[in-house]
């Protein structure tokens, strides 16, 4: 095999059916491998090196499974640096596969083509794990490390490089079966001893996921139902409760249950919400003084000490709600009553957060028009933002943010992964004009590939949120803020997709349904005026 067959060969023994990928002279070997197999794995291409690992990042989150890109190193492997943080930041399992100068080049400094001074070491800043495949006999070991190391413990980004002519090299190349991850260690009878008396004794606790419980949503809502516990999440949890339930809470809901939490369970999350966004963004490490006790369930012991609190449990989501559960029974726990308040703290956020005009009525007529089993895809835009809140998420998996990074511009480009990797499933993309042109030159892959993403642009000709900072914050002295677009129907138009624009949510709703239903990549233009926008950021952080 040359070393190209072989990446391929690996990729295919664990279950990699798609690669996103931007070829260029260093990948030939790899791409020509690619089209060699292609009644095994799919290529689908891009503009942009950012949307191939956009669109990876958007196949991890939407299925939980790993998602591969593949670019030129150097400038190529330089332009996806904010999709690999992303997915850093949201714990994705997402291998890039690039390329490097000839071997003997490497080290010399000689200025080869797309020449890194330590590509890996950049690479490495970022990302989980990084190594070079050296020959191809060696690309199933190292990929099948790769592998492991994305997907053990706490998940996320991986890399691996290989030389030009290493990759086009032929020799003999064994391979291996798939690669299998640790088994996580289990959780310790004394915490969850602990644990369970903490439950006991508690009289209203709540319960908050992150993206590290999404694998583990059955369980974590038969625990949440056997203690009778509400559960709350801010971005990456969201649908492992669904908010239609009597214990599923939005993020601003759950603000105003918080008084009522004699105890607070974390799973699979940083619990930003509670001890950095309602205590106070400069909150370090230690929990605050104030809040209830805290267990905290998570497969990293790191975050232990990052949020210390009252009881650690160490293990994966699934297997230590499932031994909750058990041991809650073998006490002779039963179910609390779903406390009125859980309730009342429902309504009076659905009341106060419709003050939210225009984007909660929007968002409102998008959830209609949007099947339970469909992929939502916020962005930076007021919209987006106001979804934290406003947008109930009814399934695991179906709600897709970029975190803690706030990366402006991933929503679009990611779609279009999450797309590919659910074709069977709706997917709606909402950003702003100034994230949308990020990467609207995917348009051409959305065409090319039949992606269809329903993209709805909220045009307010503005990047919205600097523009308002720099008009309460400075003086009213707004610079470089303001945005000359272009008319977005015509820009659908030469990319050969429909285009629409609607200016009431009545119209958006029947706009929304139609091209969900055609199943095509289309694209709707809501106009917004930013006077007429009212801020969503009392309801993200609600104490100032």
């Amino acid at each position: 095999m040359s070393g190209g067959e072989a990446i391929v060969a690996t990729l295919i023994a664990n279950g990699i059916d798609t690669v996103y990928g931007l070829p260029g002279a260093q990948m030939y070997p790899l791409f020509d491998a690619l089209h060699g197999a292609s009644e095994r794995i799919r290529t689908i291409g891009a503009r942009h090196e950012q949307a191939c690992a956009y669109m990876a990042f958007g196949h991890a989150r939407s299925t939980g499974r790993p998602g591969v890109f593949s670019v030129v190193p150097g400038p190529g492997a330089l332009n996806t640096m904010a999709a690999l943080c992303t997915a850093a930041g949201c714990n994705a399992p997402v291998l890039m596969i690039t390329g490097q100068i000839p071997t003997p080049f490497i080290g010399r400094g000689r200025g080869h083509l797309h020449e890194l001074p330590d590509q890996l070491a950049t690479l490495r800043s970022v990302v989980k794990w990084a190594a070079r495949i050296e020959r191809p006999a060696d690309a199933p070991r190292i990929l099948n490390e790769a592998f492991r190391q994305m997907l053990s413990g706490r998940p996320g980004p991986v890399a691996v490089e290989m030389a030009w002519d290493a990759m086009a090299k032929h020799e003999h190349v064994r391979p291996l079966a798939p690669a299998r991850p640790e088994t996580p260690v289990p959780p310790l009878p004394e915490a969850i001893a602990e644990a369970v008396n903490r439950i006991c004794e508690a009289r209203n606790p709540t319960i908050m996921v992150g993206g590290g419980a999404q694998h583990a949503a059955a369980a974590v809502r038969a625990l949440a139902q056997g203690i009778g516990a509400p559960v709350a999440a801010l971005r990456s949890g969201r649908g492992i409760m669904p908010e239609d339930q009597p214990l599923g809470l939005s993020s601003y809901a759950a603000f105003r249950y918080w008084p009522q939490t004699d105890l607070l369970i974390g799973i699979g999350s940083r619990l930003e919400m509670p001890y950095m966004r309602w205590s106070g963004m400069g909150q370090l490490t230690d929990k605050p003084k104030g809040p209830p006790p805290l267990i905290r369930i998570d497969i990293d012991p790191a975050e232990m000490n990052r949020l210390k609190p009252d009881t650690a449990i160490v293990g994966d989501a699934e297997e230590v709600s499932d031994a909750l559960l058990k041991a809650l029974h073998n006490a002779g726990h039963k179910p609390r009553p779903i406390p009125d308040a859980v309730a009342a703290a429902k309504l009076s956020a659905a009341t106060e957060i419709s003050r939210v005009k225009p984007h909660v009525d929007y968002l409102h007529v998008i959830r209609e028009a949007l099947p339970l089993e469909g992929i939502f895809v916020e962005e930076l835009c007021q919209a987006g933002f106001a979804s934290y809140f406003a947008f109930p998420v009814l399934r695991p998996r179906s709600y897709i943010s970029s975190g803690y990074q706030g990366t402006l511009g991933f929503g679009f480009m990611t779609a279009l992964g999450a797309k590919a990797a659910n074709p069977d499933r709706p997917v709606v993309s909402i950003t702003g004009d100034g994230g949308f042109l990020f990467g609207i030159q995917e348009l051409a892959s959305a065409k090319q590939y039949g992606l269809g993403v329903v993209t709805i642009v909220f045009n307010n000709k503005a990047y919205g949120n600097v523009l308002r900072d720099q008009q309460t914050g400075y003086g009213g002295r707004d610079i470089a803020s303001r945005l000359e677009n272009p008319d977005f129907l015509e820009l659908a138009r030469a990319f050969g997709i429909p285009g629409h624009r609607v200016t009431t949510p009545g119209e958006l709703h029947r706009v929304l349904e139609a091209a969900i239903e055609a199943d095509v990549p289309a694209l709707i233009e809501v106009p917004v005026n930013p006077a007429d926008e009212v801020s969503p950021w009392p309801f993200i952080h609600p104490n100032g």
